[in-house]
């Protein structure tokens, strides 16, 4: 069963083939920032990164009579976690996201090239705007503003699942606390196998990271939106793009900072363990939505693969739960693997209302 796997990304587009659960081919197309600039919105940019696709396939002969073709989620209406069959209104609602991101045009480029094979069938699985959140999650003191969750559903279920089969345990069988350290970081509850808080990761709640602003005093928000030196298009972008590590230190590359910090540079060591320290609280309080019933808290993640990050992270919430480590991220196997569960009859595709 051959799965093409489409994951577009803010500067690259990632794709692969699959033959069952082996990846036969991976391949990540980076794009320069000058290449990009020509595109007013992300959705000017599906004809420019489909036919980079179709071209690379193309030039390394790979057989396209592929079973499906799974895309990355987008930011449409929110949903319940598992994998969908892509429709019409899917489409539409992606068309017409209130929210850009690249990941928009994962589930359109996999349709487009669905259509082109007979009998091909065309997914998604688990997209960030994945909402499970319990009644309580969604409410905060202002009526008019309900909460909502953006996080790593993909990449978290992933590693959910595989800790559960590496300890001989069923998903749905227990309760976890799962951190994605990432350029957004996300923390969420799985209780049994539903995800019943996490925060929004995108659109600034929990710990701030390495681009992104996290939750700020909001009093103070407001007055400096007010303040008239600054657009509300420069503000938003304070909150996810420019806030974080790079408002603090001009970067958002982990290992760059750590090297500062090991040639004595005392203020980002302060401005880091500040992160760690908004990480751990966020970890925390999800401990008392599970009423402190927690068989494990799984980190994973790109940063993950820092050993102070982790060291100092687990001083502050080993106490909760055994703590495991799963350094990085694998969306396009997590993908694949959605995609092939649902041709093998394991799993049912969700139709999209």
């Amino acid at each position: 069963m051959r799965i093409l796997v489409i994951n577009p990304g803010s500067t690259s587009t990632k794709f692969a083939v699959y033959e069952g659960e082996t990846p036969l081919l991976l391949r990540s197309i980076r794009h320069k920032p000058e290449e990009l600039a020509p595109y007013k919105t992300i959705l000017d940019q599906f004809d420019f990164r489909y036919n980079l696709v179709m071209n690379e396939i193309k030039v390394t002969n790979v057989d396209f009579n592929f079973k499906a073709v799974i895309g990355r989620g987008g930011l449409g209406k929110a949903v319940p976690g598992g994998v969908y069959e892509i429709n019409e209104q899917m489409l539409e609602d992606t068309r017409n996201a209130t929210r850009e991101h690249a990941c928009n045009l994962g589930c359109l480029i996999a349709d487009k090239i669905a259509k082109q094979i007979p009998g091909c069938r065309s997914f998604i699985a688990d997209p960030v705007v994945v909402d499970e959140l319990n009644d309580y999650a969604r409410i905060c003191g202002i009526p008019m503003i309900e909460r909502r969750s953006i996080w790593h559903p993909l990449n978290q279920r992933a590693i959910a699942r595989r800790f559960a089969r590496e300890i001989g345990k069923k998903y749905e069988e227990m309760n976890l606390i799962i951190c994605h350290l990432g350029g957004g970081i996300s923390v969420a509850a799985h209780e049994h196998g539903v995800a019943v808080d996490a925060n929004n990761a995108l659109d600034g709640e929990g710990p701030f990271t390495p681009e992104r602003a996290g939750t700020v005093p909001a009093a103070d928000l407001v007055r400096l939106c007010f303040s008239g030196k600054y657009t509300k298009e420069e503000i938003l972008k304070l909150i996810t793009g420019k806030g974080g590590l790079n408002a603090h230190l001009g970067t958002t590359d982990l290992i760059d900072i750590q090297e500062r910090i090991e040639n004595g540079d005392k203020h980002a060591k302060l401005i880091l363990d500040a992160m760690i320290y908004h990480v751990a609280k966020q970890i925390a309080s999800e401990s008392a939505v599970l009423c402190g019933k927690i068989d494990a808290i799984l980190l994973t993640g790109g940063m993950a693969h820092s050993e102070y990050l982790i060291a100092e992270l687990r001083k502050r919430i080993d106490f909760l739960a055994p703590t495991y480590c799963f350094p990085g991220e694998d969306e396009m196997g997590a993908l694949a693997g959605n995609a092939n569960a649902v041709l093998r009859g394991e799993r049912v595709a969700k139709e999209y209302k």
